[in-house]
């Protein structure tokens, strides 16, 4: 079930985004009268699962669900038509239109791209609000494991407060600067210290077994000693909280668990919290280490307790066009950073770049409208800036030698764009390939 749900989202996700971009190509060529011949929600290679022609263009849906396409007439592009292009341009062709309008049928599907994201963080923002951590309001710290967090100084228990100059308010914001950062500034026993951050830290991270970074400590609140338990008849209820065993600090599980592994077999004295009275209970570890006690970590529940803050933000209709707006504009920005840290080798960033597994993996393994949402939002921005890089075959390729014939007058021969075609379909197809390899090399080796 959690395989066809996480493969839900991701179809639906990827065929809305695809639609959506093809259709910016789509109606601006309907506009300027240019025909077009075929318009696919994923790839037809030698056939089709569905198509219709409806006037002069055949819709379908092909069965490669690697993209999809809009094909036009008289426009030198993936199919590599050169019969068509032997011809003498037709009036309803894309090479017979002025160079503004061949302009914004290739800037289209980016253009929809982007306000397809910031339609969504804007409604987002109206309908569900915002509901964020106070990072400073985080009892315990922070949980550190990650080996490659604890070799450069981290330690768990360390408060973030800022990374490079940027100060951090809420949890979520830890996540939003930490890629591309130079140093994290924490607070360890009421003492500010500045880590700085090895140069290649995304390589190092990509490369690791474990790519955990700033967690939240999670205490060890009873939920309900199982049946099979051997403390079975201990006192313990619900919401008792764990506070220490043999007399040393374990208020979390980061803390309960070791001593548990050391004391298999064995028996314990402990310490639970119940409203606002400690009580001693005497436990026996078995032989795996467990003490076969349920718990809970529900965020209302650490919230009520005191364990962190929730902060919760509501918007107004009007005001959410502009909260919306500086979610895109923030998401953009960071993702221009990420691909500047990835095209910098000495960043190691490229070792994380990702393809359709990576993709598939971000979507949750239960059913979140508010998380499909916001990844298709993020998604969205990404197939849009990907689209621009000015590499022949992508639509910013396209719009790198257009803007070249306006600014210059001259247009490129036939025979160079059906040439920078074919080069900028073999780097695609390496990048794809780099991508898509990565991710089977993670499902080995990691």
């Amino acid at each position: 079930m959690e395989f066809i749900i996480k493969i839900g989202q991701f179809l639906l996700s990827l065929s809305l985004l695809i639609v959506l971009h093809e259709l910016g190509h789509f109606i601006p060529a309907k506009a300027f009268k240019t025909r077009v011949e075929k318009f696919y929600l994923f790839f037809d290679v030698k056939y089709s699962l569905f198509k219709k022609k409806i006037g002069e263009t055949v819709y379908g849906i092909g069965w490669l669900p690697l993209g999809g396409y809009v094909k036009i007439s008289g426009m030198i592009d993936e199919s590599m038509d050169k019969e068509q292009m032997a011809l003498p341009p037709q009036p309803w062709e894309f090479r017979s239109k002025p160079a503004w309008q061949r302009l914004i049928i290739m800037l289209g599907g980016v253009f929809v791209n982007f306000v397809l994201a910031y339609v969504i963080y804007v409604v987002m923002s109206f309908a569900y609000g915002d509901t964020d951590i106070d990072a400073a309001s985080i009892k315990g710290g922070m949980l550190i494991e990650n080996p490659l967090l604890t070799d450069i100084g981290f330690q768990t228990g360390d408060h973030v407060v800022k990374i490079d100059d940027i100060k951090i308010i809420n949890e979520s914001d830890i996540r939003k600067n930490i890629i591309g950062a130079n140093s994290v500034t924490i607070k360890r026993n009421g003492t500010e210290k500045t880590i700085q951050l090895p140069v290649d830290f995304l390589g190092q991270l990509s490369s690791s077994k474990d790519r955990s970074l700033f967690d939240l400590r999670q205490p060890f609140i009873v939920s309900k000693v199982l049946d099979t338990s051997l403390n079975k008849g201990v006192d313990l209820k619900e919401g008792d909280i764990f506070m220490s065993i043999n007399g040393k600090s374990a208020e979390f599980y980061d803390q309960v668990l070791p001593v548990l592994e050391q004391s298999k077999g064995q028996t314990i004295t402990t310490v639970f919290k119940r409203g606002n009275t400690n009580i001693e209970r005497t436990l026996k570890v078995d032989d795996k280490g467990k003490l076969d006690i349920l718990t809970q970590t529900k965020a209302s529940d650490l919230e009520k307790l005191g364990y962190l803050k929730v902060v919760r933000k509501e918007y107004g209709f009007t005001e959410s066009f502009g909260v919306g707006l500086n979610k895109f504009t923030g998401q953009i920005t960071s993702y221009f950073g990420q691909l500047k840290a990835i095209f910098n080798p000495s960043t190691g960033a490229y070792k994380g770049v990702g393809g359709f597994k990576a993709i598939y993996d971000v979507f949750p393994s239960t059913w979140s409208w508010p998380a499909f949402w916001s990844l298709t939002a993020f998604l969205s921005i990404m197939l849009g800036v990907l689209n621009l890089l000015p590499i022949p075959a992508l639509d910013g390729g396209h719009v790198m030698f257009l803007l070249y014939e306006i600014i210059s007058g001259r247009k490129p021969s036939e025979k160079f764009l059906e040439k920078a075609q074919l080069v900028g379909f073999f780097i695609l197809i390496g990048l794809v390939l780099f991508a898509n390899g990565n991710d089977i090399f993670k499902a080995i080796f990691n």
